[in-house]
């Protein structure tokens, strides 16, 4: 895997959005925190166009992204929040000067997008991470946006957790891939689709179903995505919904059912996802992960 250059003072950030659409006013703390950082922000041209739910069309979209990849006085991009919308302009980018000049490309939910093609396809390191719009949020843990600076200028980043009662304990090393699991199970079969074999995969998600949830993780299951990882992640699963006539068991216990036939490590509630604590996490990055009784740790290795 290729590691992007880090950051130093005096960088640009860009900060587009892929997704749904955006004010000035929401980005405005995101704006100052990062500034604070020493570093430079360069926003979008067409960030606060509006076309219904999207930060403006398709085409206003992707040129945005794309003017970003291809400017080599930007060093990284912060992807300013989700929503729906990345799957639309993915084909449309052309990745070849992000290839011969990688930046960090940053963000999360649906910007697992960019994660997975970007690693299936270019095997570039990206940053699953919170995003502007999230940093602007009342309540918003420090550790979200402080763990961002951190991966962006190259500092070590290592996570300790509490256990969860259904974890499976062990220790493993692997690259680290996924996202959002709604995400995931939507580019299947697409050439945004990641190979999981030998590689610890992390999930998350928001708002679903949980017959959605158990939907999802039999068709990663029936696809291959589980049988040959060397360890599973799973962060927040919040918010979920369910039926008049339950589903009888909560997202967590679907996922450890669901890969109950496996021996490797698998380990819950870790600080990522759609929650407060969203810590950033390398993708394609070389992870250590250890899953003991009282608690769970997550180490990036050196890139």
């Amino acid at each position: 895997m290729v590691t992007p250059p880090y950051l130093k003072a005096g960088d640009k950030v860009g900060i587009v959005s892929t997704a749904r659409k955006i004010s000035l006013e929401e980005l405005q703390k995101a704006i100052d925190t990062i500034e604070g950082w020493g570093l430079d922000v360069v926003l979008g041209d067409h960030l606060f166009k509006r076309n219904h739910q999207f930060a403006g069309t398709d085409k206003e979209r992707m040129e945005d992204f794309q003017s970003m990849l291809d400017d080599d006085g930007i060093q990284a991009i912060l992807c300013a929040r989700g929503g729906y919308g990345t799957v639309r302009i993915i084909d449309k980018l052309d990745f070849s000067h992000f290839i011969e000049k990688p930046k960090w490309i940053c963000g999360f939910s649906d910007i697992t997008v960019l994660h997975s093609h970007i690693h299936q396809n270019f095997g570039v390191e990206t940053i699953h991470s919170t995003m502007p719009l999230n940093m602007g949020k009342e309540g918003a843990e420090p550790n979200a946006a402080l763990t961002l600076k951190q991966a962006l200028l190259g500092e070590r980043l290592e996570y300790l957790f509490p256990s969860q009662g259904l974890n499976r304990k062990g220790e493993t090393k692997g690259i680290l891939v996924g996202g959002n699991l709604s995400i995931l199970y939507s580019v299947i079969g697409s050439v945004s689709d990641i190979d999981t074999t030998d590689k610890i995969l992390f999930l998350e998600d928001l708002d679903e179903y949980l017959y959605h949830v158990d939907r999802m993780m039999q068709n990663l299951k029936r696809n291959g995505k589980l049988s040959k990882l060397r360890g599973l992640v799973v962060g927040g699963m919040s918010d979920m919904r369910d039926n008049p006539i339950g589903f009888g068991k909560s997202a967590i216990e679907i996922i450890a059912d669901t890969v109950k036939e496996y021996d490797y490590p698998v380990c819950f509630n870790a600080p990522a996802g759609h929650i407060n604590d969203n810590r950033a996490l390398i993708m394609g990055r070389e992870v250590s992960l250890k899953v003991e009784d009282g608690s769970t740790s997550l180490l990036f290795n050196a890139g």
